[in-house]
């Protein structure tokens, strides 16, 4: 198996902590490779720093094998350093780059600290998820929060939750249950996917009185794709949909969520 590469993301945040402890927990099943500073590393952390990535199967089981990249500055928990920021960036880039080249099988990403990026780096992008699309070549994507028991979709994320409301488009939540439905067949193997929409407003809008995007586009929008042969429920009030009763009625399947007053991304 083909090592998954654990990006550093901010040096000062719980990323290093994590990556340590996701070794110690995988050590004997998962190859992992950590890309970063190795002095970013928790001290005492067993690891080893290699020159290829093909080298982490081999080690894997007794150090945590290390990809390094330095960075320009040490590491103080809690204190982001902007002086780090494009050592942040980079090495996300770099993960990237060891997937499309078949090097690594997958990604997996530590927090980031926004404010940091964009202070030490000038960052153009409002989180992880953008910044992947982009190096992926600006393909349409989705984030996707998921569990044994549901998957979530924000239809919007990375904004304020004042900029809702007029991000939220017609186009937008098509084009994610799209997305979705999609990637949930190609991806996850569920053959016919059940997907359940939540009403952007509280109770979804009751009738008009809590709100008019329900009435005013999302009812029709989720008629015309069940017209198209999409298996939707909804709009639904989100603050019911995701109790063991009312997920048994679309379990294995996914909730498309964009209420961010309960979802914070």
């Amino acid at each position: 198996m083909k090592p998954i590469v654990v990006t550093c993301g901010e040096p000062a945040g719980i990323g290093p902590e994590v990556a340590a402890r996701a070794w110690a927990a995988l050590a004997d099943r998962v190859p992992l490779v950590w890309l970063g500073d190795a002095r970013h590393l928790p001290e005492g952390t067993p690891h080893q720093v290699i020159s290829d990535a093909s080298e982490a199967a081999e080690i894997s089981a007794n150090r945590l094998p290390v990809l390094h990249h330095p960075f320009a500055g040490a590491a103080t928990a809690g204190q982001p350093d902007p002086a780090n920021a494009q050592g942040v960036i980079d090495v996300i880039a770099r993960a990237v780059d060891l997937v499309t080249s078949g090097q690594a099988s997958a990604i997996c990403t530590a927090p980031i600290h926004k404010k940091a990026l964009k202070d030490g780096a000038g960052f153009a992008y409002p989180g992880h998820t953008e910044y992947l699309a982009a190096l992926a070549g600006d393909c349409d994507v989705v984030m996707m929060l998921a569990s044994d028991q549901l998957r979530v979709v924000p239809a919007t994320i990375h904004i304020a939750l004042a900029d809702v409301p007029t991000a939220l488009t017609p186009a937008l939540l098509r084009r994610t249950v799209e997305i979705t439905h999609t990637s949930l067949q190609t991806q996850f193997g569920i053959s016919a996917p059940r997907i359940a929409i939540a009403g952007l407003n509280p109770h979804a809008g009751e009738g008009g009185a809590m709100g008019q995007e329900e009435l005013l586009w999302i009812n029709q929008l989720v008629l015309d794709m069940q017209a198209e042969s999409y298996t939707l429920r909804g709009p639904l009030p989100a603050d019911t949909m995701f109790h063991a009763a009312a997920r048994a009625q679309y379990d294995a399947a996914i909730a498309m969520y964009h209420d961010l007053s309960l979802i914070h991304i």
